[in-house]
Parts: structure tokens; sequence; C-alpha cells
């Protein structure tokens, strides 16, 4: 791990002064620091995945953003039980991935 770019995204969430960085730059600082802190950042990973899946950037793009629904189930079910934001976010993401499967199953027409 790239002690540079971890130290960087730390600055970056930092200065943000948010309490959850969104968007693109919320992706790279999120999936960096919870390789490091899995526990600390995996919610926030994971709240910022389901988000970004229903970007309207992606709309077009069904593929994509069920891939950032899965990724999302990942993170949140890799948090350890006692993480009191794992079952917000599991059912979070879960419900997410769901809504989008059952509009892909709908068709384009739904």
């Amino acid at each position: 791990m790239d002690q540079d770019m971890i130290v960087l995204a730390r600055i970056k969430l930092l200065s943000a002064n948010l309490r959850v960085v969104r968007g693109a730059e919320g992706l790279w600082i999120y999936r960096l620091l919870t390789q490091v802190e899995p526990e600390t950042y995996g919610s926030k990973l994971a709240y910022v995945l389901v988000e970004a899946s229903g970007s309207p950037l992606l709309r077009e793009v069904p593929e994509r953003r069920l891939a950032l629904l899965d990724e999302a189930v990942e993170v949140a079910k890799a948090l350890d039980t006692s993480n009191p934001y794992r079952a917000k976010m599991l059912a979070r993401a879960l419900a997410a991935r769901e809504q989008e499967a059952e509009g892909r199953a709908a068709g384009p027409l739904a």
C-alpha cells in the first residue's frame, strides 16, 4: 500500500470538512482508506457506492450500477457484526441492489 496515497486520502478527507465525501473523490478516498481501516471507513464506502449507483450519469449503464451495488453489499458484509453501521448499510445496499435487479427484469419500459 502506498503510504503517500493514504496520507493524501486522509488530507482530502479532512480538508473536505464533511461527514461523508461524495462523488468520485469520495469513492477514491473511501476505497483506499477501507483497505487500511475497514471498520472505520467501510460503512461510508458502502454509503457512497449506493449513492453513486443512482447517479444520472449511469442511467444508461445498468451493468455499472449493478457492479457498484454489488461492491457496496460486499463491503457492508465484510464489516464486523459489532460495527454499529453494518446492519443499516447492508440493508440499504441489498435494497438498492434488489430494486436495480427488479428494474432490469422489468425491461426498458419500466
